[in-house]
Order: C-alpha cells, then sequence, then structure tokens
C-alpha cells in the first residue's frame, strides 16, 4: 500500500507510504485525492514524511489535492516535508500558494482552525 488514508472529524489525512512521489506513483496519489473529495471530504492533510523525493508529476498531484479542496470551500496542508522536497516546492516557488506545517499535528490544528474561522 503506498497511500495510507485516516479519516477522522473534518479532515481525511493522507500519509505516503512510498521513498518517492514520481511519475510511477503519482498517479495513484491524485486519484485517491479526487476520491477522498468526491466522498465529500473538503479538508485533506498530505502527510509526505517519509517521502525524500518529489518530482513534477508529484507537485502536479499535490496542486490537484490543493485545486479540489480549495473549490469544495476546504483546507489543504502539506506536512512532513524532507528538505530535498521542501526544496523544490521552494524552488516551484509553491510554498507561496501551498500552506505547509512540519508536523502532523500543526497541520490537524491548522485545519480545525480554519473550520472554525469559515464557521463564524
Amino acid at each position: 500500500m503506498k497511500y495510507e488514508i485516516e479519516k477522522r472529524d473534518k479532515v481525511a489525512i493522507v500519509k505516503t507510504k512510498i521513498d518517492k512521489v514520481d511519475a510511477l506513483h503519482a498517479p495513484e496519489l491524485k486519484s485517491e485525492l479526487v476520491l477522498l473529495n468526491k466522498d465529500g471530504e473538503r479538508n485533506i492533510i498530505l502527510d509526505m514524511s517519509e517521502s525524500r523525493y518529489c518530482d513534477s508529476s508529484g507537485l502536479s498531484a499535490v496542486l490537484v489535492g490543493n485545486r479540489l479542496c480549495r473549490d469544495a470551500k476546504g483546507s489543504f496542508v502539506i506536512c512532513g516535508l524532507q528538505p530535498t522536497v521542501a526544496k523544490l516546492i521552494s524552488i516551484s516557488q509553491l510554498d507561496s500558494v501551498l500552506k505547509i506545517t512540519p508536523t502532523l499535528n500543526e497541520a490537524v490544528d491548522l485545519v480545525y482552525m480554519e473550520e472554525v474561522e469559515r464557521d463564524l
């Protein structure tokens, strides 16, 4: 299993269980994100702490998740970035587009905080 999915109250957590999110694995990540969104999940956290590498197709899957959550008036947060993945996101200037937290707990807190703000 390349991705582990945990559904909590108001958020789905997708944890990568692979070393590389590349052209071989990105399509499956993209389809997992689309399926979660179709199931009504508007808040998704992508925990990439186990992935040391990501290429353009992996970034494309991440951007699909971001767009799906934004269109559903929800939150998409990435956490646990390894230094090489964080550098790629920075070089691609996606760090200004994506919500990124160091840890899963911080990502969950951010999603819940944004949910409270939306309810106000």
